[in-house]
C-alpha cells in the first residue's frame, strides 16, 4: 500500500466524510499522517470512490488501488483516465450502484469515466434536479460536492482565504461566476495534511477544505474535466479545449 497515496486520497475525502456523506465514522482519523494503514482500510469504506480507485488501478495493471498515481486519476485526472474502458466501467458500476437512484451515468456510454466530476454531475441526482428546475440546494451542493480551484490570498494554520469562482446556473445552463474570496479550513481539531499554505499558492477544494496545493496543469486539469462533464450532461454549451496528458507531480 502506498502511503503517499493513502494520504492523498485523505486530503480530498475528509470534507465529505467530515459532513457524514460517506465513508465510515470518525473522519479525524483520515488527518492521523502517521496512521495510513488505518486510512487504507477507511477508504475501502468509501463505496463510490474505491469502486473508481478499484478499476482503475485494474485497467492500469497496478495492484494497489491507492497507488498515487490512481488516486491522482481519480481526484485530479491524468493519463491513467486514457486507458479505462467508459463500457467496462459502466458494467462495474452497474454491480456496484445497482441502488443508486437518478443521475445519468446508466446511460453515459463512451463518456463514462472514472473521475470524480462523473460521480458528481452523472450519479449523484443534483444534475438531473438543477437541470429541470434550477433547484437551489442542487446548485449548492455541485458547488461544493466537485472538487474546484482557487488561489490563496492569506492563511494560517487553521483557516485561508482563497479566491475562486462559483458556479452560477442563469437557468438554462452552468458557467463559472465571478472571481469572489471565500474562507476555507486546512485543519481541524489540530491536524492537518498540509505543510503549510502561502499566499499565491494554486489550491484544490472540496466543500469548505483546502485539499493540497497543486500546479498550474492538474487545475487545468480539474477544470477541463468538469467542463467536459457539464457539457457531455447539457448543462454548459461550451467545449472544453484544453486536454493535459502528461502527467505533472511536484
Amino acid at each position: 500500500m502506498s502511503a503517499e497515496g493513502a494520504l492523498l486520497f485523505a486530503r480530498y475525502a475528509y470534507p465529505p466524510n467530515e459532513l457524514g456523506y460517506c465513508g465510515p465514522a470518525d473522519a479525524a482519523a483520515l488527518l492521523r499522517r502517521d496512521a495510513t494503514a488505518d486510512i487504507e482500510r477507511r477508504a475501502r469504506q468509501f463505496e463510490g470512490a474505491w469502486c473508481y480507485l478499484q478499476f482503475l488501478a485494474e485497467t492500469a495493471g497496478l495492484a494497489d488501488p491507492l497507488d498515487v498515481r490512481v488516486v491522482e486519476a481519480y481526484w485530479i485526472g491524468n493519463e491513467l483516465l486514457d486507458r479505462a474502458d467508459p463500457a467496462a466501467l459502466v458494467e462495474r458500476m452497474t454491480d456496484r450502484f445497482r441502488g443508486q437512484l437518478g443521475g445519468t451515468w446508466r446511460d453515459a456510454g463512451r463518456r463514462a469515466l472514472a473521475h470524480h466530476s462523473f460521480q458528481v454531475f452523472e450519479v449523484y441526482p443534483w444534475a438531473p434536479m438543477l437541470r429541470s428546475g434550477g433547484h437551489p440546494t442542487a446548485l449548492s451542493v455541485l458547488d461544493q460536492c466537485r472538487v474546484r480551484t482557487g488561489v490563496v490570498v492569506a492563511a494560517d494554520r487553521d483557516l485561508a482565504t482563497v479566491r475562486s469562482r462559483p458556479l452560477c446556473w442563469d437557468g438554462t445552463g452552468l458557467a463559472d461566476g465571478a472571481w469572489r474570496e471565500e474562507t476555507v479550513r486546512c485543519s481541524a481539531g489540530g491536524l492537518t495534511l498540509l505543510d503549510g499554505l502561502s499566499a499565491g499558492d494554486r489550491v484544490a477544494l472540496h466543500w469548505d477544505w483546502v485539499c493540497d496545493v497543486i500546479t498550474d496543469e492538474q487545475a487545468r486539469r480539474i477544470e477541463f474535466l468538469e467542463e467536459r462533464r457539464r457539457t457531455d450532461v447539457g448543462l454548459s454549451s461550451s467545449e472544453p479545449s484544453y486536454w493535459p496528458r502528461k502527467l505533472n507531480r511536484t
